[in-house]
């Protein structure tokens, strides 16, 4: 279940956000509107909810492989998890401070944008890549799950931050996963 509260979370934040700010870091100006602003801030209060699911989605995954991981993917695997979630909050930390300034610069705005779609969706593809390979070796995942992680993880570290929502690609993986996870979990004896 937590895979599926990050995803949702993320998701609503990442749609918030670019609803709120259309042009992302491209934008002309960081003045905001009150609908805009509003938005913005509910998105930024999601993350660090999303952040703590994540870290228990992590945990939910190795629960899932089971022992018999391997040791460099699975440093891999932890190591790119615990990066994306501290890029994911330091971006949210960034944008925040934008918001709240009395003079908000563009140089915030440009920061916290590419900490998030940039830096974060690449460790979120490092993420996706271990998991992924994770699940094949140990026959965790079925075949074409782990395909569509190989697929997933290419589009979040080639397209990143050129193509606008493509960082939707990774709660949409998460929540693959999350609900494969149930399902096998269900149908276990």
């Amino acid at each position: 279940m937590a895979g599926i509260v990050f995803a949702v979370l993320l998701a609503a934040a990442i749609v918030l956000a670019r609803i709120g700010l259309p042009e992302g870091a491209g934008g002309s100006t960081v003045r905001l509107d009150a609908g805009q602003r509003n938005e913005v801030n509910t998105a930024l209060e999601l993350i660090p909810f999303a952040g703590i699911a994540f870290l228990w989605f992590m945990g939910a995954v190795r629960a899932h492989t089971g022992e018999a991981e391997d040791r460099f993917v699975a440093t891999v695997f932890l190591g790119s998890g615990l990066v994306f979630v501290a890029t994911l909050f330091g971006a949210a930390a960034a944008a925040g401070t934008v918001l709240s300034a009395h003079q908000p610069t563009d140089f915030g705005r440009h920061f916290a944008y590419e900490l998030l779609t940039t830096y974060g969706m690449r460790m979120a593809a490092v993420f996706v890549f271990a998991t992924s390979t994770i699940g094949r070796r140990l026959g965790a995942f079925p075949r074409g799950l782990s395909l569509a992680g190989l697929v997933a993880g290419l589009v979040l570290l080639v397209v990143g931050s050129s193509v606008p929502w493509s960082e939707l690609v990774f709660p949409a993986w998460s929540l693959l996963i999350s609900v494969y996870m149930l399902w096998a979990a269900h149908r276990a004896p």
